[in-house]
């Protein structure tokens, strides 16, 4: 079951992923290529690499179902379904948990815009995208199977500090991202990879 749920799992740049099965998923969608036709599209807040309204315009239909937390539901064309951390929501037969994310030391993802991170079951597994963070206390209580985190350092948790969130987490497997655009190079995650080595699988997709 997970390597079919990896298989699905396309990783497109930053912090932008597609699962491409049904439902078909966007996570943030920013700079697309592929232009499938989306169930659902998970937006974790307003900056412009994560909330993209010309993007999103592109891939819904009039069935697709859009979360966002409330703050950033307001720059995306309605309808669009705000979310608070702590809220959960079914869309059809699934079940998406909105979850915090946030940063502890700096002001850039402040606690009060209440930012999103998302936790969606996909055929029994418990996919994690965290959004903007970093290494925050709720963590230590996630149920997760497989942790998009972001690894980059900038404004977000770097490497050291996503390798610990993700020995938290301990998900079956952890995935890196918010690098290879702007912020953050392969390098980071392969550091992150490394200090995991031997205790959490680590799988560094290729950019689709």
């Amino acid at each position: 079951m997970l390597e079919r749920v990896l298989d699905k799992l396309l990783w497109l740049g930053h912090s932008s992923f597609i699962y491409e099965g049904e439902p078909l998923i966007y996570f943030d969608p920013f700079a697309l290529r592929h232009l499938r036709p989306a169930d659902l599209i998970l937006v974790s807040h307003d900056h412009p690499h994560h909330c993209s309204p010309v993007d999103i315009d592109k891939v819904r239909r009039t069935h697709t179902v859009i979360l966002a937390d409330e703050h950033t539901a307001r720059h995306i064309n309605p309808p669009v379904i705000a979310m608070a951390p702590g809220q959960r929501e079914t869309v059809g037969d699934f079940l998406i948990e909105a979850l915090p994310a946030y940063n502890l030391h700096m002001s850039f993802h402040p606690r009060q815009k209440a930012h999103l991170g998302f936790i969606v079951t996909l055929e029994g597994l418990r996919l994690y995208h965290a959004g903007d963070t970093d290494f925050i206390p709720e963590m230590r209580d996630f149920d997760v199977d497989i942790a998009l985190l972001p690894i980059s350092g900038f404004n977000v948790m770097d490497a050291e500090e996503a390798a610990q969130a993700a020995l938290a987490l301990h998900p079956q497997v952890a995935i890196p991202m918010h690098y290879g655009t702007d912020y953050g190079t392969l390098e980071d995650a392969m550091r992150f990879r490394a200090l995991l080595d031997g205790k959490i699988r680590v799988e560094i997709l290729s950019k689709s």
